[in-house]
């Protein structure tokens, strides 16, 4: 089974996290926020993951430290998940429309970093976190998971609704990537490596 389990501790923060691919049960996520709790959630149920999460960290200043380190050990947890990613699809994406809102996700564990965020919130804040914290918190699981990861907001009016559009498309091209491949055996690089 492909499980991770990793702790992190700084003067900001104190987290554990565990990650299951291969088991599709709902695990216990206390983030410091609700709603990050909430769009974790996303994460594991629509991806078929079993994500465990405890953070203890300073959001009396506010949430970026929390985001900022959980990010980390959530992309440290898909590389230690995949190992050599032998035998996985490799590529994921997925469009997804949430009432109003309509966002896709493009993902390559390609063990390279690239990022891009075409995504404009229509409010400032969600759930009490900065509008602009949720380009980081994926910024950061991509530098630290080594993929390429393109977010695309295409339209929306509630920021509720357009940032659970957009985990739950990260959820399902994470899902798809990770899936065993269908036609390659080994490495999915021409390569031979990743």
């Amino acid at each position: 089974m492909r499980v991770s389990k990793i702790e992190r501790k700084t003067s900001e923060t104190n987290i554990s996290l565990s990650l299951n691919l291969d088991e599709a049960c709902r695990g216990v996520i206390d983030s410091g926020n609700a709603f990050l709790d909430h769009m974790l959630d996303l994460f594991q149920v629509h991806g078929g993951f079993r994500l465990d999460l405890t953070c203890k960290g300073d959001t009396a200043i506010d949430m970026h430290h929390s985001m900022e380190d959980i990010g980390i050990v959530l992309g440290q947890a898909l590389v230690e998940c995949l190992g050599d990613k032998k035998g996985i699809e490799r590529y994921g994406f997925y469009f997804v429309p949430m009432d109003e809102a309509l966002s896709r996700v493009c993902i390559d564990f390609s063990n390279r970093i690239g990022f891009v965020w075409k995504v404009e919130l229509p409010g400032e804040t969600a759930g009490g976190i900065e509008a602009s914290m949720f380009e980081h918190f994926f910024k950061t699981v991509c530098e630290n998971a080594r993929m390429n990861l393109h977010v695309e907001l295409f339209y929306g009016s509630d920021n509720h609704h357009c940032l659970e559009s957009i985990f739950k498309a990260f959820a399902r091209s994470v899902a798809m990537a990770v899936a065993p491949s269908r036609n390659v055996k080994g490495v999915p690089s021409s390569k031979g490596v990743l």
